[in-house]
């Protein structure tokens, strides 16, 4: 079986169809400083389940609020226009994609690392002095390619699951070996293709290979910070799959961030507690 090219993996990009209405506009109106909360909660509203699902996070545990937000309106005004954006945009891209049956694959699993990814992201981010909320879409989509290509063409992807097994390699390995190409490629291919921040698409290009990217500057980047949320939620196993490998760590990008590993370890107990709370909301 001829595997496709990156060119032929383009065109089904163009050919997906965009995020839910509601999504695009809360992207444009959060790169919108004269937006107002009535805006924001207005479009918000008008995807019920994605309302839902925000609220529900809104008022876990977590965020230690003594009172429930009752509204959209109460949220934003609560814990912020770019937070809530983050909300919206995790309960719509978790489900977007629905993976073909027949391929060993568990969604569950893939999405508990990303959430992971996502909040280790936003908090780094938060140590380093880089946008927080930017960090957390990152992290969420940053193994986006693997759920494109598993959907748009999942024979040849099946293939690469079976040359990672029998190499006991990463997954990264049999893309390349396989395809030629692999998912941050696609991945970032897809953010834009979804108009998301180019900052967020280059952090999911560039989420294995962080200093190929930043021509030796010493200011972290969004890259960094996705390149380390990735280890960080492997290493801390918030997907629970006994068969993923930690990956390695680029260490101009840990220099960048600037981190020792008390500042780092004083960050996991938060970010494991947070986990729990997104996976079981967002999946509800």
């Amino acid at each position: 079986m001829t595997p496709p090219s990156l060119e032929e993996v383009l065109a089904d990009i163009q050919q997906l169809p965009s995020l839910p209405a509601v999504v695009g506009e809360l992207i444009r109106t959060l790169d919108n400083e004269a937006a107002g909360v009535d805006q924001l909660a207005e479009g918000i509203a008008k995807d019920q389940s994605l309302a839902a699902r925000a609220l529900r996070v809104a008022n876990s545990s977590f965020y230690g609020i003594p009172h429930k937000v009752a509204s959209i309106h109460d949220a934003i005004v609560i814990l912020g226009f770019r937070a809530v954006g983050s909300l919206v945009t995790a309960a719509s891209v978790t489900s977007y994609f629905k993976p073909p049956p027949h391929v060993a694959f568990d969604p569950t699993r893939f999405w508990r690392h990303g959430i992971g990814a996502a909040l280790c992201a936003r908090a780094l981010a938060r140590e380093v002095g880089l946008d927080a909320e930017a960090a957390f879409t990152a992290g969420l989509l940053h193994d986006i390619g693997v759920l494109m290509l598993l959907t748009s063409r999942p024979e040849h992807y099946a293939e690469v699951f079976a040359l990672r097994q029998e190499r006991d390699c990463s997954l990264l390995e049999a893309e390349q070996a396989l395809l030629g190409f692999d998912h941050a490629a696609a991945g970032a291919a897809l953010a834009t293709r979804w108009r998301f921040p180019d900052a967020v698409a280059r952090a999911v290009a560039l989420h294995h290979a962080p200093e190929s990217g930043v021509d030796g500057a010493a200011a972290p980047t969004l890259a960094d910070v996705a390149h380390v949320a990735n280890i960080l939620a492997h290493a801390l196993d918030l997907a629970g799959d006994p068969d993923a490998l930690v990956p390695p760590l680029d260490a101009a990008a840990w220099r960048r961030l600037g981190l020792d590993e008390r500042r780092l370890r004083a960050l996991l107990p938060a970010i494991e507690r947070e986990h729990e709370g997104y996976c079981a909301l967002l999946a509800a």
